[in-house]
């Protein structure tokens, strides 16, 4: 009792731990709970989680991959696909075909596994990594139409992996290798119609219940959960292995429906996920035997090049032919190709039973199937972020701004920045204010920015700045306050309140607000006030010799600066408090009175 205690507290601790760490030092947590499970099974042997778990060891995995596949499914949106649906259909047909038959081959004659082995080895290659796809396309920032089919990539291929893989090993064991392609062609075809009417009844039911308000808000993330699970097991039940591409297919069905909001089992799930996969890695890691170190050696690396250097680029080249993509961005998909949780998952189930089958090599298996996880997190996790740079596929650090309000003084400054070459998307309930901005050549969405339905449509892809100017300061905090989720809080920006009294009158005005932009005067009613009295807009230059000393010399109280322009084309807001410094070579956006009207305001 008391060992089984100190295992489960070992894998809670140590995989957050890890997560922890892996976010402290900038490395995939892949790799270090991989290390800390491989630590605290065979090396230190503080865990056995065969012994701890018993037969519930692999269903709890089962259902956990699950869970998994399904908050990614939520994270997918239908609308991407208007401009990359083809490669992506291209990734999840012929691009999973071409990585199957060339990685066996790989495994056939650079491994020397035997044919059997191999070809399900290439079935479980064909897999890539959500849990590694997704958060290293929150670092990155890539372009919308790369960063879209990275993850519907990546979503799409870990059940349809998982069936082959299983499809393959089934005619393995039951004697019918050599039927195996027709026999993986109509299992998957029959598993994917399960999986796909299952997982749309199961969303449809769900979001009916969540939109007629049937289920109470402190019940709806657990009721989530208990769908999934229930469609996962029901799936399975009617067709073996259908249960991944159902609770997939479900997470997408209420990702894109319209009429219930979600937003809080998103986070409850995002939450779940975390735990999920630190917790998944740590107990499939101390499994581990020390003997699968045999395994690795100079023919695992030559497979490893094999399948980054030859497989993947063949596989992305051949499902983009024809397609809008330019050399880079298909470079750039060639390069990122990480396996995750659910290739760690499979090789673990599946290598058990081959070995109580007689493959006495099975463990092969699961030591090159670890190998090349730890070895393509880790490329893609150091090297991903430097070769999108190189190949311009991505914003290092996007300039773009989004703009609550499109009133007139807004698209005035909404226009100069366009002219200095930063991308603009304007929001507003007023409908006549966003066909000004359109107008005027703007972007402007009309809707209402706290929404879910409007924010989770929005584009953000190369926009990190986010500026609420409405006159209404209750909604430019709550605006502010979603937004740095996103943005974080040192790019999230609002007017100053009217006055002292309404900050001090609204706590939560003081506690979750953006930076107060401009100066601690510059509130709503100012900044009209000043374009009222004509005040332009003027874009100035500083030098060694002219600097912002010189500048508020000459303008004194006839100015409020808006925005620096670096000399690499960086915005940085000026601000109520710490504004940055101005140097020689940037320029400086000001709102600027007349001199003539300036004079009579300062009498």
């Amino acid at each position: 009792m008391e060992h089984a205690l100190i295992g489960l507290i070992s894998i809670l601790v140590l995989g957050v731990s890890a997560q922890w760490m892996a976010w402290r030092i900038r490395m995939p947590s892949i790799v270090l709970l991989i290390v800390f499970g491989f630590l605290i099974g065979p090396v230190f042997k503080v865990l056995n989680p065969d012994y701890l778990l018993k037969d519930l060891l692999f269903p709890l995995v089962s259902i956990s991959v699950a869970i998994i596949l399904f908050e990614g499914g939520l994270s997918l949106k239908l609308s991407e696909l208007k401009k990359v649906g083809g490669v992506v259909r291209n990734l999840v047909s012929i691009g999973v075909l071409i990585t199957w038959v060339l990685a066996t081959l790989g495994a056939r004659f650079i491994l020397n596994m035997e044919l059997p082995l191999a070809v399900l080895l290439g079935a479980i290659f064909t897999v890539t990594g959500p849990t590694v796809i997704v958060p290293l396309l929150r670092s990155i920032h890539l372009n919308a139409k790369t960063a879209s089919i990275l993850k519907w990539e990546a979503m799409l291929n870990d059940p349809i992996g998982a069936i082959l893989s299983v499809l393959v090993f089934e005619s393995i064991v039951t004697g019918a290798f050599h039927e195996l392609t027709n026999q993986a062609i109509l299992g998957m075809f029959s598993t994917l119609f399960v999986g796909i009417i299952l997982g749309i009844a199961a969303g449809w039911l769900l979001a009916v219940l969540l939109e007629r308000y049937w289920i109470p808000d402190y019940l709806q993330s657990v009721t989530s959960l208990m769908f999934v699970v229930v469609v996962f097991g029901l799936s399975n039940s009617f067709q073996p292995e259908s249960g991944l591409v159902a609770v997939t297919v479900m997470g997408v069905w209420l990702a894109n429906q319209k009429k219930a909001a979600i937003k809080h089992i998103i986070e409850f799930k995002e939450n779940l996920r975390v735990l999920l996969i630190a917790s998944l890695f740590i107990i499939l890691a101390a499994r581990l035997d020390l003997k699968y170190l045999i395994h690795i050696g100079a023919s695992s690396f030559l497979f490893l090049g094999f399948l980054i250097l030859v497989v993947r680029p063949a596989a992305i080249w051949a499902s983009s032919f024809r397609s809008d993509l330019s050399w880079k961005e298909k470079a750039f998909l060639a390069w990122v190709q990480p396996r995750g949780i659910v290739a760690a998952a499979v090789v673990s189930v599946l290598a058990l039973h081959l070995e109580q089958a007689g493959y006495r090599n099975a463990d092969q298996l699961v030591a090159i199937t670890f190998f090349i996880i730890v070895t393509t997190v880790v490329i893609c996790g150091l090297t991903a972020p430097g070769v999108a740079k190189m190949l311009q596929v991505a914003n290092v650090k996007p300039q773009g701004l989004l703009i609550l309000g499109a009133h007139d003084w807004a698209r005035t400054l909404a226009n100069a920045l366009k002219e200095n070459g930063f991308e603009i998307m304007m929001v507003d309930t007023n409908w006549y204010q966003v066909q000004a901005a359109r107008r005027a050549g703007l972007n402007a969405i009309f809707g209402d920015i706290l929404s879910d339905e409007v924010t989770d449509t929005l584009d953000l892809q190369g926009v990190g700045h986010f500026l609420a100017l409405t006159p209404n300061e209750e909604v430019n905090s709550l605006a502010a306050l979603r937004f740095a989720e996103i943005f974080g809080r040192a790019e999230v920006f609002q007017l100053p309140v009217s006055s002292k009294e309404s900050e001090e009158g609204s706590a939560y005005l003081t506690r979750l607000h953006g930076r107060f932009l401009f100066s601690p005067k510059a509130n709503f009613d100012h900044i009209q006030g000043m374009f009222r009295q004509k005040g332009h807009l003027q874009k100035i230059s500083f030098t060694e010799e002219y600097g912002m000393r010189q500048f508020q010399d000459e303008y004194r109280d006839k100015a409020l600066p808006i925005c620096l322009v670096t000399a690499e084309g960086e915005l940085k807001m000026m601000t109520a408090e710490k504004p940055p410094t101005p140097q020689a070579g940037q320029a400086l956006i000001a709102l600027i009175l007349p001199g003539e009207t300036a004079a009579k305001q300062g009498q």
